[in-house]
């Protein structure tokens, strides 16, 4: 958990709702709006809530698991909403809901779902400890639970992905060289230069 001699902030002091109207050029041919211009309000919502609780600065790590639920379409209004859920010592989680609303008819649609890590940095951009926070009601209460296993999980993923390269390591300096065209870490071939 977060530094004891930092306040616990409430989850309402940093939560965050941005409104925007969708238009062509956020879309698609088919009039959909495209995935990324979502991620790019979600990330902005996330980055203002965890910023705010910080105090300063505070850097995305990761966004996990960004579901998207229903199509968003032209002149469309999004509201995106985002609020601190769990503090680790320097690493924070927020949770962001998507809703778009058919302008003429009122009709809203809870269309995507995320949740983000920040890592809060000081005046060197190293990473420093921050606030825990309050969560007071029983809904704050589920999804601060929820974020602690969402951490557990990514802890273990990652350790997993880890034991799991170290034995491909082990082995490949026992069995001898294959074929195959090098690859970087992410499984991609590492392609030579052409000179031109």
């Amino acid at each position: 958990m977060a530094e004891g001699n930092l306040a616990a902030k409430p989850v309402s002091a940093s939560q965050v709702t941005l409104v925007q109207l969708m238009e062509i050029t956020d879309a698609n041919i088919a009039g959909i709006v495209h995935g990324g211009t979502i991620m790019k309000l979600v990330d902005t919502a996330a980055g203002l809530a965890a910023m705010k609780h910080c105090g300063g600065p505070a850097v995305t790590v990761s966004m996990d698991s960004m579901s998207f639920l229903a199509p968003v379409r032209i002149g469309d209004t999004v509201t995106v909403r985002a609020s601190v859920n769990d503090v680790g010592r320097t690493s924070l989680e927020v949770g962001v809901r998507v809703e778009s609303e058919t302008v003429l008819s009122g009709e809203r649609t809870h269309t995507g779902s995320a949740y983000l890590v920040f890592v809060a940095l000081d005046e060197k951009g190293k990473p420093r400890p921050v606030s825990s926070v309050d969560a007071q009601t029983q809904n704050q209460r589920r999804r601060q639970k929820e974020a602690k296993i969402r951490r557990e999980t990514r802890l273990a993923h990652k350790q997993a992905i880890q034991e799991h390269r170290d034995q491909v390591q082990r082995e490949q300096v026992v069995a001898p060289p294959d074929e195959e065209e090098p690859q970087d870490d992410e499984g991609f071939p590492r392609r030579r230069h052409l000179r031109m």
